[in-house]
């Protein structure tokens, strides 16, 4: 402990005072104010061996916070009010707009014509399923080696703008597009059933051209009984059937032929 102290006096024992930086101030000529300036401030300053407490050197911001815990800060989130909602998000297919739960009841609905129709459920721009049965017939007709993509997806926009505009002018509250594609497109599904029978047998004759009305009465009256449901139209099912089912004629000459 001794030699220590012994080196730790010799590495700090020096022989320049401060008066010897005042008489190099004198001698060379150097400027007053600088020498001032720095007499000032050596004399402000403790002495080599004075003991300089901690608090002092502790900055006004300076860390209080535990090991591995930090110190609280009044401008963080939490305190802002901002909550990381990863939690409370609802779930992605709910924020796209997809309920399996409304789709499927709407497929029971359009499946059996004589079931009647929610038409909080119906009124909804889903077009989840329109986009599913499209592709459905599109690609059963390919499988027949048809391939009527375009005739497709062109029939149904020029089908839902002009049932959009007999539908506005025949309710009161009037209805939007997403509405009718939506209703015409899960509609669809009666035709992709014909169009998967004409993978098997050719519906050129008597029994495809039966199936075919069935199917095209099928497909307008599940797309009447909708509308007339959504729209609080009693007593004009037919006259929505009839324009339904001259687009649906369309996708069954499709198909057909």
């Amino acid at each position: 402990m001794s030699n220590f102290d012994q080196f730790h006096f010799d590495f700090y024992q020096s022989n320049y005072t401060i008066e010897d930086q005042d008489e190099g101030c004198n001698s060379y000529g150097s400027d007053k104010n600088l020498c001032e300036s720095r007499r000032s401030w050596t004399e402000n300053q403790p002495a080599g061996g004075a003991f300089v407490p901690s608090d002092t050197l502790l900055s006004p911001q300076s860390y209080t916070g535990q090991i591995l815990q930090p110190a609280s800060s009044p401008n963080t989130p939490s305190q802002l009010g901002y909550v990381d909602g990863f939690d409370e998000e609802p779930p992605l297919l709910e924020e796209l707009g997809i309920n399996f739960e409304h789709i499927w009841q709407k497929t029971l609905t359009v499946l059996n014509p004589m079931k009647p129709a929610d038409g909080s459920i119906m009124n909804e721009t889903d077009l989840t399923g329109p986009m599913v049965f499209c592709l459905a017939l599109g690609a059963t007709l390919l499988m027949a080696g048809k391939v009527h993509f375009g005739y497709v997806y062109g029939l149904s926009v020029i089908g839902c703008l002009a049932m959009h505009a007999l539908l506005n002018l025949m309710s009161v509250s009037g209805v939007s597009h997403g509405c009718v594609a939506s209703v015409l497109g899960y509609c669809l599904l009666p035709m992709v059933i014909l169009s998967s029978s004409a993978v098997v047998f050719s519906l050129q004759g008597i029994p495809g051209t039966v199936l075919a009305l069935f199917i095209i009465g099928w497909c307008s009256l599940s797309a009447a009984k909708i509308f007339t449901s959504a729209l609080a139209m009693e007593g004009q099912q037919l006259l929505i059937a009839y324009p339904c089912a001259l687009l649906y004629g369309l996708f069954a000459l499709l198909t057909v032929f």
